[in-house]
């Protein structure tokens, strides 16, 4: 068994595992422990412990406010452990706490094979997984924790244990949702599904001024769309893109696409053949980690006309994105994860990006302007998509009686609230 290694300022690799995809957060941690196995996460929490050092765990970094780096503190570097087995026959893949999406879908698809995973390849498995893992495949497959079937877990009181359906089922539960209150997950054991490698991109373009009645027809199209369909929708610098995404065999998504005559007549439309790969990673941004970001997030039982209304006055510089939900996300019974808001028909974020610090404020205002004129109409939050809400965004997120059923498990698996740089469920009492 090899040490540990912990990293300090001035060390090789500090600055480059220190550094995440919101250059807004330029946090220094005391020691950087970089972790290659449930052993060397164990050794970590207890010198933080000994050394009464905050605790931060980083995977892709994508938490919009930088939960992974705690100034001062002991930041739980997973990405050393990136590896991902595949078993064909079975249809699971196991894969490390510290892993990108990009990596998972590298490994399953020459089989033909997926699960569901984010939209972007460079986020990472862990944080979105225990958020609740919305991506292209939830309509038909379920979200990322549905196809979750047991998880390696380092809990507050360093111990390594096994959660399943049938092995710490109640912690087990709250990792499907939770987000990282509960433990890190050094590796997850999911389920796969036979996706095959292709997909279609179907966008039509209209002009913001012009495009309620086009975006009423696609709402109306997204609630009785196929499973293999996603639709998504994005308004941005004056132009509304509506479509769906498909995957699967391209003739039936282009098949399907003739529903979309009801938008009437775009500026300009993309209909685009891709491999399931090229799809995970056309999102994935150039700039990598340069850029400042901030942004709000919605959930939507339905989307009305004033809602829509209020979403075409959106201010041209920030992008609003809206996806459908339903599918396979709905069939599974509320209680059955900590993951919330089944009943979601659309979720909407509202992004802001830029470079020079001197515009964040006036970027973050613009951001939540656009967002508030939506809140009128929304029913919650995902907590992947919280940003510097703090305990209004958790309680947006998670029903009353699944906000006590969570507390509770908090209080059994960490009662010192040792895990709290997240979207924190504290103990009772705190």
């Amino acid at each position: 068994m090899t040490e540990t290694e912990f990293l300090v300022a001035g060390d090789d690799g500090y600055d480059v595992s220190r550094r995440v995809w919101n250059a807004m957060v330029d946090r220094r941690p005391a020691l950087v422990a970089r972790c290659r196995d449930a052993g060397d996460v164990v050794a970590a929490l207890a010198r933080a412990r000994s050394e009464g050092l905050e605790i931060g765990v980083r995977c892709g970094g994508h938490s919009v406010v930088g939960h992974a780096v705690p100034e001062g503190g002991l930041m739980i570097d997973l990405t050393p452990m990136n590896a991902v087995r595949v078993d064909v026959e079975r249809r699971r893949a196991w894969v490390g706490g510290g892993a990108l999406l990009g990596l998972l879908d590298a490994a399953t698809q020459p089989h033909g094979l997926a699960t569901t995973a984010g939209n972007v390849s460079h986020t990472g498995v862990g944080g979105l997984t225990l958020g609740g893992g919305m991506g292209w495949l939830a309509r038909e497959h379920g979200l990322a924790c549905d196809n979750l079937v047991s998880c390696e877990v380092v809990t507050a009181g360093g111990d390594v244990v096994r959660a399943s359906e049938d092995e710490n089922a109640e912690l087990f539960w709250g990792l499907r949702g939770g987000g990282g209150n509960f433990g890190v997950v050094t590796e997850f054991e999911f389920r796969l599904h036979d996706t095959g490698t292709r997909a279609l991109s179907v966008e039509l373009d209209f002009p913001v001024g012009d495009a309620l009645s086009a975006m009423t027809a696609w709402r109306d199209l997204a609630a009785v769309a196929p499973r293999s369909a996603t639709y998504a929708a994005t308004v941005l610098g004056g132009v509304v893109a509506l479509g769906f995404v498909w995957v699967g065999d391209p003739a039936e998504g282009r098949e399907h696409a003739r529903e979309l005559d009801a938008l009437g007549r775009p500026e300009s439309q993309r209909v685009a053949e891709l491999s399931y790969v090229d799809l995970q990673r056309r999102e994935d941004t150039i700039e990598g980690h340069d850029l400042r970001r901030y942004w709000k997030g919605h959930y939507f039982h339905e989307l009305p006309d004033a809602a829509i209304e209020a979403l075409l006055l959106h201010d041209p510089a920030v992008a609003a994105s809206i996806q459908a939900y339903g599918g396979a996300i709905a069939d599974v019974p509320d209680d059955a994860t900590a993951f919330s808001q089944r009943k979601t028909a659309f979720e909407y974020v509202g992004a802001a990006r830029w470079t020079d610090p001197a515009d964040d404020e006036a970027q973050m205002a613009t951001a939540r302007a656009s967002a508030a004129r939506l809140e009128p109409f929304a029913s919650g939050a995902y907590v992947n998509a919280l940003g510097d809400e703090g305990a209004a965004g958790v309680r947006r997120a998670y029903s009353p009686a699944k906000l006590a059923r969570l507390t509770a498990l908090k209080d059994a698996v960490d009662p010192d609230n040792v895990f709290h740089l997240n979207q924190n469920i504290p103990p009772s009492g705190r």
